[in-house]
């Protein structure tokens, strides 16, 4: 009965909840196809709600979060995977009430596991992890719209947190000048260092007008934020540019109309990196494997143990946090 170390998860009588990390057992975790020794993980704003408890994530407790996993496959059901194989596990139910990637092992179904790609290995995945494919996906959406570097400007709101970040990164590699918008002016010097032409104040994104439409600054924008600021966005995107909305840090509503859509042809594009086929995730990692050496990916992270990510979740859910947590599991 082998051991593994796990964060772990618990709600107490007075309906808090805490978090600790523990020895579990191997024969504690779901039936699966596949399982895993976790080699890296990553920190995801969804992690640090199931840490804290918010059952629009996680429905039962006790419970082992981390939507992120990348690392071995130590036992096999299927043909398509053997042991000792480098596997990414991002998404689906995975950290959400199927124990995640936040312990040494996991152990999913086979669907839910893509190799992972020659170029990279799993520590490169994990710097990643699901912020960088939903950044990814993202550019994809944009540019299957017809987004090029030669329409103008990009902007990335949240752009110092986990998904903004490496799309800054991401869309400066590909020749876009970007426009990084952030609640911690602080963090200019970094912003720029990883690819921002230039850095604005959140607070211009977040004060409502009853204004239909702004000026045309934007060519396109990534929006992580929701609320007020995808309002705002919406109406500073010129004709017939588009925005990919796949977060809502701010609000999860917004108190938007349909004028920037109907006058200036501008479009609202979600983007989901739980439940897209698996086809569409291994395309967006093999994208993602041919950037996995860009030097900006160094300065994007921060590397924890995993005995630091009680206080580093504790900082995400607070907005306390900046650039990406990388989680060494080993």
């Amino acid at each position: 009965m082998t051991k593994y170390r796990a964060l772990f998860v618990e709600e107490a009588e007075d309906k808090n909840y805490t978090q600790a990390l523990v020895e579990r057992s191997i024969d504690d975790l779901p039936k699966g196809e596949i399982l895993i020794r976790v080699e890296y993980s990553s920190l995801n704003f969804k992690d640090a709600l199931s840490a804290h408890g918010n059952k629009g994530v996680t429905r039962q407790f006790p419970h082992q979060p981390g939507i992120d996993a990348a690392g071995a496959v130590e036992q096999s059901d299927v043909d398509a995977f053997a042991p000792g194989d480098s596997v990414i596990v991002t998404g689906y139910d995975l950290g959400m009430n199927t124990a995640g990637g936040l312990g040494q092992y996991i152990r999913v179904p086979a669907s839910w596991v893509i190799p992972c790609p020659t170029e990279m290995n799993a520590k490169q995945a994990m710097h990643f992890g699901t912020a960088g494919l939903t950044a990814q996906l993202c550019i994809n959406k944009l540019e299957k719209m017809g987004l090029t570097p030669s329409q103008g400007k990009v902007l990335v709101t949240g752009a110092s947190g986990g998904v903004g970040s490496i799309a800054v990164a991401l869309l400066a590699h590909a020749g876009y000048e970007v426009v990084a918008s952030t609640g911690k002016l602080e963090q200019t010097d970094y912003l720029q260092s990883i690819g921002a032409k230039s850095v604005i104040d959140r607070a211009n994104l977040q004060e409502e007008s009853k204004r239909p439409l702004g000026q045309a600054d934007y060519a396109a924008a990534i929006d992580v934020a929701g609320g007020v600021t995808l309002a705002n966005v919406l109406k500073s995107v010129k004709h017939s540019g588009s925005v990919a909305a796949c977060g809502l840090v701010e609000n999860p509503n917004y108190p938007g109309s349909v004028f920037p859509h109907i006058l200036r042809n501008v479009n609202l594009l979600g983007v989901d990196s739980v439940e897209i086929p698996l086809e569409e995730k291994r395309t967006a990692w093999e994208q993602l494997a041919m950037v996995a050496s860009l030097p900006a990916l160094a300065a994007l992270n921060q590397e924890i143990k995993l005995d630091d990510v009680v206080s580093a979740l504790t900082s995400i859910v607070e907005g306390n946090a900046t650039r990406h947590f990388l989680v060494d599991m080993l």
